[in-house]
């Protein structure tokens, strides 16, 4: 039992740790990348706003990262845990994490600039549903951890 609960608490600071990583290296992407473009404007209107990478869109660069992390760990518990059951519940989970996954990865903003896209204008709703996602996907960890 105690053994189990050391491997637990070494798998949650090594994920931890992991999500950490994710979330600086993406800050340093995002500042590297639009450091330029945080400018102070007026009000939005309706014409393009060149370069209108504000405080939303680098939230939301780093919340899909750490989204991103959090998927691919998930997906690799629910694996292990499949291959360990053969639950036809778990295999559900497997392809839950992995169609959030390209979700994330076809919508993450780090990914999309990569493309020359960009996406302006949305304020805080551009980066509202990666926050409500990532605590959905922090309770999934923690019960996967946990249970």
């Amino acid at each position: 039992m105690k053994k189990q609960m050391v491997d637990n608490r070494t798998k949650i600071v090594l994920i931890f740790a992991i999500l950490i990583a994710v979330a600086i290296l993406a800050t340093i992407l995002v500042i590297i990348q639009e450091a330029p473009n945080f400018a102070p404007r007026g009000l939005p209107g309706t014409r393009f706003i060149p370069g209108d990478l504000e405080f939303f869109y680098a939230a939301n660069s780093i919340l899909s990262a750490v989204n991103i992390a959090l998927l691919i760990v998930l997906t690799i518990i629910y694996v292990d845990i499949y291959v360990k059951t053969r639950s036809q519940f778990t295999i559900g989970l497997v392809i839950f994490a992995l169609v959030f996954l390209v979700k994330d990865l076809t919508s993450s903003p780090l990914i999309v600039s990569l493309f020359r896209f960009r996406a302006y204008g949305l304020g805080p709703f551009e980066f509202l549903p990666a926050l409500f996602e990532f605590f959905a996907l922090f309770v999934l960890l923690y019960l996967s951890i946990r249970y």
